[in-house]
Parts: structure tokens; sequence; C-alpha cells
């Protein structure tokens, strides 16, 4: 009874609302008919759906203005999933039923042919399930899309794929305009978060199971386990169905479906819900409202009235863009009023497909301008068509688990991933964070985040390309006949095969070396490099420079080796030098030591210069003694007693200085002399480009791009192969048609010094570079693992053990990164000893001029006239005099006086005993005095070492003349009497009368 009364009920409602939309012409005179076209694949749920959302659509509207002059007329075609029906029906529609406006088609391949019949007839075209981002380039101003471009939701999926860290990502889509729409959108995407797409799977729209199957076993054997799927709700079933079967829906796989599929998941089946267990998913978020919620119930209701076979059906986001398309329809043509809503006809024609005889809509540029500027609160949101498109919404991040579609995050433009909608716009705080999402279960039932990548057992090997080369064959060595791998070997296979060891899974690989027919090299570094990018190579293994260019197309692991580019150079024996005997001490040290030298003799003369006669004279003899006694100490030669206690104290600590620094330079000239002193014959780089001189590098090397940039010109310019050659260029020279310099990488160079470390030395680095490194293509997952075992390998024993199977180290050879020693002796090591000097050389010399100016501040203080000032000019001139003179209370000088005096006093007693002498000074060195006298005696006096003795016999009779020995007269004495003749002579004759 109950179910007989639903369905009276029901009849009475539709018969009443398909009355006023159908019939309102007859029954009311006042509404105006607009016919309008519906284009829908009616036989899928989809298109039962919309067509069931868009009556219930009008006849809300019409409800709730029944004022309105107009009434839409809808006359519904089925395009049965095809192109063609579609493009029919339009063009039917549009000549012969002259509709205003086409509501549809349902996809996207259908909808272009029909984009442009309603741009030629100006007839609106809203679509409700459209999505691919390649009708906008239509440029269609009567396209109005009322549904997300599916471009609108790449940025969500980029955001999911950052949050977990994936670096590769396969697209698997269908292969129609639909499905190609939105893969340039998505991989830019993707690109904009570091992750890139090795490949695309592209499936045909009627794929066959078996088409399938060969396609997902195909992708398992690749490494990358993220897969996006971009298609149909039907061919998607078909696809989780067979991965399921196949094993890719178990753990380590992730799979991301687009908002196609996930808005349609309530009319998935449950058997493929069942496959589809773990799988994520990007789906639009629409707002709960009560008039949603209401709508729901009412359109259950009716759509299983209407289609009672169908069961468990669910309103999805297709049914209200549905809805809402169709009351915004009805609004813009209630705007736009009911007047000439007719077609102008060319020529009439029966001909269907006479593109000529379309009509052209009268009120389609109002119509379209209507439409613009609707706007309403719908049930999928708030209505707006901004360039012709709904407003991008939020997306929801669901997860499937058993038979529900679990939220775990929303995604916003302004606000990025997060666990609940912020209720406002902050642009500041964008996250991809995974930590904004809630806990996901993964394919597997499993919580654990694939890392999105594994090496597949059943897959090929590795390709990996080896360098060709024709020295420095401890890195790479590749047979030159044939390409048999397995006699590739080297430093760095053994590393590389080293790193693979310690992989926690077993890696299949196989080197190809990079060769032609005949066995020699392919191309350059680059060349082999580019084969990377190419995807010829799965990655290269060799002594490979990591270098930015290179980085721009492929990715490096971390290096294995030391980096740099260095310049290596012939050494020469430092004792072959005439200058030789300066190198004990440096520059700074010769010029100190000289400077003290002269300070010193400055001292001494001050201090000496009043009192001591070696010290005064002509200017240019004081000059000259004072820095013949300074040099002299070296030798410690000097001759000149130093009277003064000031001057001996200085000369005591300066003798002291001298003795440490010959004994210093005397150990230094020894050690040159004796040890073999090698240094670089060049190291300047500077100065090799600006004499012109020829360098080296080797063949195939990017070092020649570097010499070139430091302006090296071509001729200047000499490569080698080998380290033999690259030695034989060196011992040539430049000017003989070699090289006076190489420049190749360090582990080139150390190779190199190795062998030949007596000869030649690295003197500097030229270039940074970031050493070996193993290359693979852009975003490998393969990197990061392999550069943790670089690391782990590098630092352990294994690494030690082939260095020295490769590398033979020459225990005589010093450190090529140790620059040649220098025995030469500086003023940091003796500088506490100057400075003692210098201190007591100061004090003294401060006493002594204190002392004097004390003594003489009568004579120097006091004015010379009494009567009248002296300027301070002349008080200087007057003290400097006052310096120059002798200090008469010097005791040397006193002993000096007194000795004279006692000559003269003897002098007179001679004469006064009436004895006749006669003193003759002559020239001669025996100075004979003559005496004579009356009787026998001996005279005898001293005086500085001087004596007169007479010698008589003692029968001399009186009268007879005696000769006397007198020695030379000490030239102290003349000096004396010659330079102080007018207080010293006048005060000798005061004493003598």
């Amino acid at each position: 009874m109950r179910v007989a009364t639903r369905v009276a009920l029901s009849l009475f409602f539709f018969i009443v609302t398909s009355g006023r939309i159908f019939m309102g012409k007859a029954q009311n005179k006042t509404f105006i008919p607009v016919n309008v076209g519906v284009i829908l694949d009616l036989d899928t749920w989809k298109g039962r759906m919309g067509r069931s959302c868009i009556n219930m659509a009008l006849a809300d509207f019409y409800a709730s203005n029944s004022h309105y002059k107009t009434r839409l007329v809808l006359h519904t075609r089925d395009s049965k999933h095809d192109v063609v029906e579609a493009a029919v029906a339009a063009l039917y529609l549009i000549k012969n039923t002259e509709v205003q406006a086409i509501i549809g088609p349902q996809n996207s391949m259908q909808a272009n042919f029909v984009i442009n019949l309603g741009e030629k007839a100006q007839v609106p075209t809203i679509s409700f399930s459209a999505t691919s981002p390649s009708l906008t380039s239509l440029r269609s101003e009567y396209f109005f899309r009322v549904a997300q471009n599916d471009s609108a939701q790449v940025k969500a999926l980029s955001a999911v794929v950052k949050a977990f860290g994936w670096k590769q990502v396969v697209p698997i889509y269908i292969d129609n305009e639909y499905g190609e729409g939105i893969i340039p959108f998505l991989i830019d995407a993707l690109q904009d978060v570091d992750a890139r797409v090795p490949y695309r799977s592209i499936i045909a729209p009627l794929a066959t199971d078996d088409a399938i199957s060969k396609e997902l076993y195909k992708l398992m054997t690749m490494q990358t386990r993220v897969f996006i799927v971009h298609m149909t709700t039907d061919l998607s079933s078909r696809l989780f169905t067979k991965a399921k079967e196949i094993g890719m829906m178990r753990e380590g796989y992730v799979w991301i479906v687009t908002s196609g599929i996930a808005n349609s998941f309530s009319s998935i089946e449950p058997s493929v819900v069942d496959s589809m267990q773990g799988v994520l998913g990007v789906k639009t978020y629409i707002p709960k409202t009560k008039e949603r919620k209401n709508f729901t119930i009412r359109w259950k209701r009716t759509f299983q009235q209407e289609n009672p076979k169908i069961t468990n059906v669910d309103l999805n986001v297709f049914g209200l863009w549905a809805y809402d398309a169709a009351s915004a329809l009805a609004t813009a043509v209630e705007k736009v009023g009911g007047e000439n809503f007719v077609s102008e006809q060319p020529n009439a024609s029966s001909n269907l497909i006479d593109l000529e005889t379309i009509g052209v809509s009268k009120n389609g540029p109002k119509l379209l301008k209507a439409l613009l500027g609707v706007r309403f609160r719908g049930l999928s949101g708030a209505f707006s068509l901004l360039n012709g498109q709904i407003k991008s919404s939020t997306f929801q991040i669901t997860n499937v688990i058993d038979d529900i579609e679990r939220v775990v995050a929303f995604w916003t433009p302004e606000n990025g991933l997060r666990r609940e909608l912020m209720n406002s716009v902050n642009k500041n705080v964008y996250s991809t964070s995974k930590n904004n999402l809630r806990l996901i279960t993964w394919p597997g039932d499993v919580e654990i985040v694939p890392k999105g990548w594994e090496i597949p057992t059943n897959g090929k090997k590795l390709r990996i390309g080896v360098p060709v080369k024709g020295g420095f064959g401890e890195f790479v060595q590749v047979p030159h006949h044939g390409t048999n791998t397995t006699q590739v070997k080297g430093y760095s296979i053994d590393v590389f095969d080293a790193v693979m060891k310690s992989l926690p899974y077993a890696v299949r690989y196989e080197f190809i070396p990079f060769a032609k027919q005949d066995g020699e090299s392919a191309g350059t570094y680059n060349d082999l490099v580019y084969q990377v990018y190419q995807g010829k190579f799965d990655a290269v293994v060799g002594d490979t420079t990591i270098i930015e260019n290179r980085s721009r197309y492929v990715d490096f692991t971390l290096p294995y080796t030391e980096s740099g580019v260095s310049m290596v150079v012939p050494l020469r024996d430092r004792r072959k030098n005439a200058w030789v005997f300066l190198k004990p001490l440096s520059l700074d040290l010769w010029i100190t030591s000289a400077c003290f030298f002269v300070f010193i003799g400055f001292v001494v003369w001050v201090l000496e210069h009043r009192v001591n006669e070696n010290f005064r004279g002509l200017p240019s003899h004081q000059v000259g003694t004072s820095l013949w006694y300074a040099f002299s100490t070296i030798v410690f030669a000097q001759r000149e007693i130093v009277i003064s206690n000031c001057a001996r104290f200085v000369v005591i600590i300066w003798v002291f200085v001298v003795l440490i620094l010959t004994q210093s330079y005397t150990a230094s000239l020894t050690s040159l002399l004796t040890v073999q002193q090698l240094q670089p014959t060049i190291t300047d780089l500077k100065q090799l480009i600006k004499n012109g001189e020829k360098v080296g590098y080797q063949k195939d090397s990017f070092v020649l791009g570097i010499l070139k940039e430091m302006n090296f010109k071509d001729f200047q310019l000499k490569q080698y192969n080998s380290t033999d050659e690259c030695h034989e260029l060196l011992s040539k020279g430049s000017a003989n048609g070699g090289i006076a310099a190489a420049f190749d990488e360090v582990p080139y160079m150390k190779l190199f010094l190795g062998k030949y470390c007596s000869k030649y030395t690295m003197v500097s680095s030229v270039y940074k570079t970031d050493g070996f490194g193993f290359v693979f293509p852009k975003g490998s997952p393969l990197v990061a693992d392999i550069s943790r075992q670089i690391l782990n390998v590098t630092e352990g024993e294994k690494m030690k053990e082939i260095e020295s199977a490769w590398f033979r180290e020459n225990t005589t050879c010093l450190d090529p990164n140790t620059p040649p020693s220098s025995p030469s002796l500086g003023v940091a090591s003796f500088w506490g000893l100057f400075l003692i000097a210098g201190v007591a050389s100061l004090l003294a010399l401060i006493f002594s001029i204190s002392m004097f100016l004390y003594k003489e501040k009568q004579h120097i203080f006091m004015p010379s006239n009494p009567n009248q000032a002296d300027s301070i000019w002349r008080r200087i001139l007057h003290m400097f005099r006052r310096f120059d003179k002798k200090d008469l209370s010097s005791h040397t000088f006193r002993k000096k006086t007194m000795s004279f005096r006692d000559i003269e006093s003897s002098t007179h007693g001679i004469h006064a005993n009436d004895v006749s002498t006669r003193i003759q000074c002559s020239p001669s060195p025996s100075n004979i005095i003559e005496l004579t006298e009356t009787h026998s005696r001996s005279l005898e006096f001293h005086d500085s070492g001087m004596s007169f003795r007479e010698y008589s016999d003692s029968k001399t009779n009186v009268g007879q003349t005696s000769q006397l020995v007198v020695p030379p007269i000490p030239s102290e004495l003349i000096r004396y009497q010659n330079q102080d003749q007018g207080l010293r002579t006048s005060e000798i004759e005061h004493e003598n009368t």
C-alpha cells in the first residue's frame, strides 16, 4: 500500500512539473518556450544522473520562480559513447530544432566538435563533465565549463608526491584527448617539486584485458613504484582488477587516482573497490549544506523511481554541477527575455550535414553576456563563471580503506596540504609536509610509507657506461679489442662494485664501454654523460668529474675522490744559486739586523763621543768609526776601547745578540748547502700567461675550457694522454717544444707525482670542482642510497685496500700537497733578542743624555747674554756645541792631564841641575835625544807607557855627550795638545810658571 502511494505521488509530481515546463505555452500564453539541447550518453551512470539532475533543477527553478516568462524546453539526444553521434546530434539540434543552448556533451572528445559548432552558430555550449584542459585551447567564448578543469588538480597531486619525497612518478592514462590533456600540466607540476616522469603508460580506450596486463607487467620491470592513474571509471576498474591479479597492489606500490575517478568512486562496483585498497585519490571538495542534503534525498528517491533496476546509487559532484548548470542557463535566459529566440537561416536545405546552412542565433551574444554575469549559491558552492569556467575549489585527499573513502587531508591553492580546512587564508603558510596528513593505509595493508621505487628482481640489468681512454688506466681500463665487459677494471670500477655490494638490496648491472667498433672512444666525457640524459645508458661509472654544466642533465652521487684542478711544475735545486748565502735569513730579518747595527753604532757614538778620543774627530771619521765598530762585532774584531759604563752595558748585550744571529746563520747556511733543497720553477699562474709559456692538459678533459677562460692562447696549449707523455713534455720545457706546467685534476696529479715526485710538485689549486662521482639520470632513486654507501666505503678499510691496489705509494717522496720547506729564519724567531737590545740601548741613551743635561744645565739653559733671551733654536745649537766638546771631568782626560804634567816637570828639573841638555826629536823611529852632562846619572819617568832612560858609562867625562833613547810620544797626548789649546795650554803654562 505504501509503495503504491509513493508511486502515485511521484507520478503526480512528475506530471505537474513536466506540464509546467513542456506545456506551459498551452496553459499560459505568457510563457515563452526556449529550446535547449541536451547531449548525453544515456546508457551510462553519469549520463542518467546528469539528465535526472537537469530535470529536477528546472523543476525546482520554475517552482520557486513561477512568475518568470521564459521556460526551457529540453531536447535530449543520446550520443551513444560516440564522437560522431554527438556531432550529429548537435548539428541536428542547432539546425533543425534551433536550440539556443546545448547542455553537454558528456566527455571531452565529443565536446571538441560540438564547441566549434556552437561557436559558428553562436549557441552557448555548457558542459558539466568535459574536464580536459585541451578544450580551453579552443578559445571559444561560447563554451562554458561548469566543472573543474583537470589542470586544477595537478598542484594537489604534486603536493602529495613532494610530501613523501618521491622522485619518480609514472602516469597511466587513457589514450584520448581526455587522458592526454592533463599530462603537460602534470609533468610541469611534478618538475616543480623535483620529481620526474621516466615513463608514460598509455592505455587504449578499448584495450583488452591482455593488453592491460602486458602494460602492467612492463611497469613491474621498472624501478618506479609510484603511479598516477587518469582515465575513465570503466577503464580504471579493469586496470585495478588486473593490477591486483598480477601482484601490483602489494606493499611497496603507490597508486594515486585523479578526480575523474575519485569523484565517481560511489559508482564503482564493490569488487573493483576491493582491488583498490590503499589507493590515494584527489577528490573535489563540496561543502556540506542543508540544501545539498535535502536535494540528495529527493534525487535518490526520484532516480530510483525512474531506474528501479539500479541500486546503491549515490549522487556525486557531476550531478551537482549538472543541476547548477541548468539553473544558471535558466537564469540567463530569463535575463535575456523571450524575444527573438530564433535563428537566422541563410538558405533552406534538407541536408543535415550542410554546415553552410546553419543558422546564427540572434540572442547568442546576449545569452553569452548573461551567463557570464550569473551569480548565485548553488548546490556545488558559490557559482560564477570566470573566463567561461567555474573557479577552482578545494580538493580532498582520500584513502580507500575497505569500502569507503577516508579523507586524510585537504588541499587548497593558498595553504597546501592541511588536516583540517583553515577558516582564514594565509598565503605565507603553504605546506607540503606529510605531517599534515592523517595516517594512511597503503597497498598491502601497511602503514609504512613506500619509498617509491625498488630494483625489480625480474627486470633487465642496468646498462653502465664506462669511458674509454688511452692513458691513466689506473682509474678505468677497457680492453681495446671487442667489448668484453668482464675485463673492465680500475680504481673507479672497484669503488663502484664495493658500493653496490654494500646496498641492502641486489642490483644487477653490466659495464658497457663507450667505444666505437674499432675499440676507440666514441666521444668526450660530456658526450658520455649526455648518453645517460638520452636514456642510452642507465648510469656512468668512471673518472667523471662533477661539474655544473653536466648536472643540468644528470644527477651525480657524492664524490669518492679529492676535488679541484691543480698545477704541476718541475722542481729545481735551490743550492745551485749564486745568492744562496742570503737564503738563511729572510729579507725582513736582514733589514732588521742592518737597522739594529746602525742603531747600536749610533748609541755607542753618543755614549762615547765626549769621553773617548776614538769617537772624535772629523764628522766623516766619526760616522765611519761608529759604523765600523758596530759591524765589526759580527766577527768580534772591534779595536776601539769603550770607556763609558753605559756603552759597555750596551755592547755586552749587543754582542750576545750578534752571537746568536751568527750561530743561527751558520747552522741554516750549513743546512742549505748540505741538504738537497728543491723549489718549484714557477709559482705564479699569471706569469705563465704573461710570458707566453706553453702548458699541458689531459686529452678530452674539461680543463681545456678552464685554461681558455684563464686567457691562455691556443698556441700555448698542448695535450697529453698519459703520465709518461706528461713527464716527457715537462722535461723538455716550454722553450724546447714541451710545457712549463701541467694542469689536471687532483687525482690525476697525485697519480703522476706518485711516479715522478722527485722531479715535480703540485704548487696550487687553480679551479674548484667536486671530484669524481657516478652519473645517474635525473631523479634516479639510486642516487641517495649509493651516495650514503659511498660515505660508508670511503670511511672504511675497503677504500684503503682499493687505493693500495691501484696507486703505489712512494715512501721516498714528500707529500705533493706540502709546499717546499724554506730554511730562512725570520724576525719572529729573534724579536725577543732585538727587543732586549733595543730597550737596553734606549735606557742607556736616556740615562747618558739625562746626565749630560744635568751637568751642563748652567751652560745650556742659562742665556749667553743675560740682557737678552735666547731663542729655542739658539739654545738647541748651543746644546749641540756643548755636547761636541770633551767632558773634562772624565777620568780619562784627568789621567792624561796628570801624565803630561809629569813630563813637563821632569824636563824642567834637568835644566835646573845645570845640565846642558839638547834634545833632538828626529822623525826617525829611534827618536834619539842627545844630552850634555857633567856627571853620569840615570833619568827615568813614565806616562802612559812612555819612559826616558839615560845610559852613561861611569868613566864618561864631563862635557861628553850621551844619547838618550826616547820612545814615541803617545798620540793621545799630541791630539790632546792640538785639540784643546785654548784651555789646557793656558793651564799648563800657568803650572810651569
